[in-house]
């Protein structure tokens, strides 16, 4: 019997000491590390925190998102930090701050800021347009506008519109750098962000007549560039080349046709120079100085496309009533050969890298000169005079077709890069940029045999063709993902190796 209690005796005591022990509840709270140094490129790290009752982040900068991970169990738990992408160049440093109870204690994450951005000078408009190869158009973005004097309704809409009402007006998302990255990644080098100013600059008065809102241009004071406006073109601007590609930034629906009624807010008219000369001045020069010491990889573009006083498409004056005025024609060409050395001149004049950067002048309307249907088809060529002499000017022209109809089209596409060689190249001795392009609203499949086709052309003329949207567009940017995959592949196919 004694035997038989000895026994139980010492199974129990064996049972007991198998037993798990309990952990004694922490007296304060502990972490895993009290400093994370993170990359600018933002990342997650992971907090293991050990406390005598379940901790809280009570405390967070609006750059670190905290979530618990699991639960909380033996007094630990852990929580991750999720740290967003720094795009300042400066390093950042906040503390984040866990409570348990009556407890509490702090962890520092410092991060890095991005690397500045090369400022080096002095590459030849030539180089330039040779390296950037096929490029795209951040179209209906920076560029949005409500565009009628009398339906200014993003105006209207916001008692004081952000940068992101414009930006998303026309259905495109916020502007993010992973968008970029994707084109960058895929085998684009070259990305155009059309800016229209005109909503940002000076002040708008606005007046409620017949149920809408209504502008007066003649009302329209002062010069000054919206600041916010302007960090926000200079962040996107930014996104471009921190991927190491060039940026062509330009002044957009400042320019452009007015409409039937003239109820279009274009302020830039060919054949009014003096009219807009000082407020084109006074913008070029806030543009200037806010990028005067970027690097060779951000070009400007002096205006897009510029019309006469009657909203004429092709050349000059072609929709006058007789189809050609000789007198504002004449005008006109001046008024963009004007515009084009103010630009130039008021770019230069702000110093730094400003005085060797490469400018893009357009010609008028940006046309092209494609056709043979009149003879006045290439005045847009061969009327435009350069503000300076070559070396760094490039002049920009936009090219449009009808995909469905590539078959037929060919002779004239193969016209249209023998005449910009012909007018411009070899006549002003200035490399070319077709700062838009494309084949209209079309299928992938049918915009691809046609947009192969141009690319292989603007590439063996030596030519940077930027296409105008399509690739990736609406919610596509969002994700990003390509909208138009084969056209995509069409056109890099002539620069990949």
């Amino acid at each position: 019997m004694k035997r038989s209690v000895l026994l139980l005796a010492i199974l129990v005591m064996a049972a007991a000491c198998g037993e798990d022990k309990q952990p004694l509840a922490p007296a304060a709270i502990t972490f895993s590390g009290d400093v994370f140094d993170v990359r600018p490129a933002g990342e997650t790290v992971t907090l293991t925190v050990t406390s005598p009752s379940r901790p809280y982040v009570t405390a967070c900068p609006d750059w670190i998102r905290a979530e618990a991970v699991g639960t909380f169990a033996d007094y630990q738990m852990e929580i991750n930090l999720a740290v967003q992408a720094n795009y300042a160049y400066e390093s950042r440093t906040e503390t984040v701050t866990v409570q348990a109870g009556s407890l509490a204690r702090t962890v520092t994450v410092t991060q890095a800021g991005r690397e500045k951005p090369e400022t080096t000078i002095g590459e030849s408009a030539a180089d330039a347009v040779r390296k950037m190869g096929a490029g795209w158009n951040l179209g209906n973005s920076l560029d949005a506008n409500s565009g009628d004097r009398t339906h200014m309704w993003i105006e209207g809409s916001y008692a004081t519109p952000a940068p992101a009402n414009y930006e998303t007006a026309w259905g495109q998302p916020v502007t993010t750098r992973a968008l970029f990255r994707m084109f960058k990644e895929a085998g684009f080098n070259a990305i155009r962000i059309p800016v229209t100013w005109y909503p940002h600059m000076g002040t708008i008065k606005l007046q409620w007549e017949n149920e809408d809102w209504h502008w007066d241009m003649s009302t329209w004071t002062e010069y000054d560039v919206d600041p916010v406006w302007m960090a926000r073109v200079k962040e996107v601007v930014d996104y471009v080349l921190d991927e190491g590609m060039y940026c062509i930034l330009n002044v957009h629906h400042d320019t452009g046709d007015r409409g039937e009624e003239k109820k279009g807010t274009a302020w830039l008219v060919a054949d009014q120079f003096d009219a807009a000369k000082d407020r084109y001045a006074a913008l070029w020069q806030q543009i200037a100085e806010t990028f005067k010491d970027y690097g060779e990889r951000l070009l400007f573009e002096s205006y897009n496309e510029m019309l006469d006083s009657y909203d004429s498409w092709c050349f000059a004056t072609f929709a006058s009533p007789d189809r050609y005025d000789a007198t504002v024609a004449a005008a006109a060409y001046a008024g963009i050969n004007n515009y084009a050395d103010l630009f130039a001149k008021t770019v230069r004049a702000t110093g730094g890298n400003n005085t060797t950067r490469n400018l893009i002048i357009n010609t008028y309307g940006a046309c092209s000169g494609d056709g043979t249907w009149n003879s006045h088809l290439t005045d847009p060529l061969t009327q435009l005079v350069l503000p300076e002499a070559p070396g760094h000017l490039a002049v920009e022209v936009h090219s449009y077709w009808e995909a469905d109809k590539f078959d037929t089209q060919k002779n004239d596409i193969d016209r249209l890069f023998s005449n910009l060689d012909r007018h411009i190249v070899r006549r002003l001795g200035v490399p070319v940029i077709i700062g838009e392009w494309g084949g209209g609203n079309v299928s992938d499949e049918v915009a691809a045999r046609f947009a192969g086709y141009f690319s292989q052309k603007a590439h063996d003329a030596g030519i940077a063709a930027l296409m105008w949207m399509g690739l990736s567009d609406g919610k596509d940017r969002a994700v990003p993902k390509w909208t138009m995959p084969l056209t995509k592949d069409a056109i890099l196919k002539p620069y990949l190796p």
